[in-house]
C-alpha cells in the first residue's frame, strides 16, 4: 500500500444535472460509471476503464443550499488527513474557512468542507482504510495533475507547505502571468500554483484529466456541448493540455499526448 497522507486521493463534481454530467464525462474521459449503494442520496462512481473495480472520482447534486449561497457546479478534490478534526481546526487556525465542520460518512470515512485563505475551496478527509497503489503515470482515465490559481500564490504556497508539508519544484517564469510554482508531495511532482489572473472571479482548483489523445478529447468536449478555454498548449515533457468547461459551468483540464 502506498500512503496518501497530505495527497488529493478522491475528486467530486457537484453539479447542477447529475445525468447530464454523467453522459458527459463518460463521452469525454471514458469514465465507467455506478451507482454509490451505501449512500442515502443519489451518488455515482466514475471508474477508469483500466480499473473498473477502482473509482477515482465522485458525482453529485449541488447542494440547494451551496447553490443558494451562490455556489456555481465546481469540481472539488478530497486531501487526506490521518485526524480530519485536528487538520479542520489547524486549518481555521491558519486562516482558512470552515463551511462544513467534521461529520461521518458512514462506511466511508470522516470529513469536511473548507476554504485555504484565500477562498480555494477542497474537502479535508480521514478514510475508512488505505487505498491501493497509484497507476502509473500518464494512465487514461486517471487524474494527473493539480493546479491552484491562487489569489497570490506565494502566500497560498505557504499555507499549504505549512498545513501539509508540500515543498517547492522548480518554479517556472510565466512572462506577463507571473511564476508558476510546481509543488512536490513525498518528493513528487505533483501540481502548480500561480496567482489568478484578473478576470477569474475567485482563486480555485482546477484538476487535470488524463486522455489517450488530446486531440481527440478535446473535439469531444465540444461535440458533447462543453467549451474548451484553453489550448491545446503544449507543457514540459512532452505533453499536452486543454482547459475547458462542462455544459453545467464547471471547469476542468485534460492532459494527453498528440498521436
Amino acid at each position: 500500500m502506498t500512503s496518501t497522507q497530505s495527497k488529493f486521493f478522491w475528486y467530486e463534481l457537484m453539479t447542477s444535472d447529475m445525468d447530464a454530467a454523467e453522459a458527459f464525462y463518460k463521452a469525454v474521459v471514458g469514465w465507467q460509471t455506478e451507482p454509490f449503494p451505501a449512500s442515502d442520496f443519489k451518488y455515482v462512481i466514475f471508474k477508469p476503464s483500466d480499473a473498473p473495480k477502482s473509482g477515482v472520482a465522485g458525482l453529485m447534486a449541488l447542494p440547494e443550499e451551496a447553490a443558494a449561497s451562490g455556489m456555481r457546479p465546481a469540481w472539488l478534490g478530497y486531501i487526506h488527513a490521518t485526524d480530519v478534526d485536528a487538520a479542520t481546526e489547524s486549518l481555521r487556525k491558519a486562516g482558512g474557512t470552515v463551511h462544513r465542520e467534521p461529520s461521518d460518512i458512514p462506511e466511508v470515512g470522516r470529513f469536511s468542507v473548507v476554504a485555504d485563505p484565500q477562498g480555494a475551496m477542497f474537502m479535508l478527509m480521514t478514510p475508512n482504510g488505505e487505498g491501493g497503489e497509484p497507476a502509473p503515470p500518464m494512465t487514461p482515465g486517471h487524474i494527473g495533475w493539480h493546479e491552484l490559481f491562487a489569489g497570490e500564490w506565494s502566500a497560498a504556497f505557504d499555507f499549504y507547505a505549512g498545513q501539509y508539508g508540500w515543498t517547492k519544484g522548480e518554479p517556472m517564469d510565466m512572462g506577463p502571468m507571473g511564476i508558476y510554482q510546481i509543488f512536490n508531495i513525498d518528493g513528487e511532482m505533483a501540481g502548480g500554483i500561480m496567482t489568478k489572473t484578473a478576470d477569474m472571479p475567485h482563486p480555485f482548483w482546477l484538476f487535470y484529466f488524463i486522455v489517450s489523445d488530446i486531440d481527440d478529447a478535446a473535439k469531444r468536449v465540444t461535440d458533447n456541448g462543453g467549451k474548451v478555454l484553453m489550448g491545446p498548449m503544449e507543457v514540459p515533457g512532452g505533453a499536452w493540455v486543454v482547459q475547458c468547461m462542462d455544459p453545467q459551468g464547471a471547469m476542468f483540464a485534460l492532459v494527453g499526448f498528440r498521436n
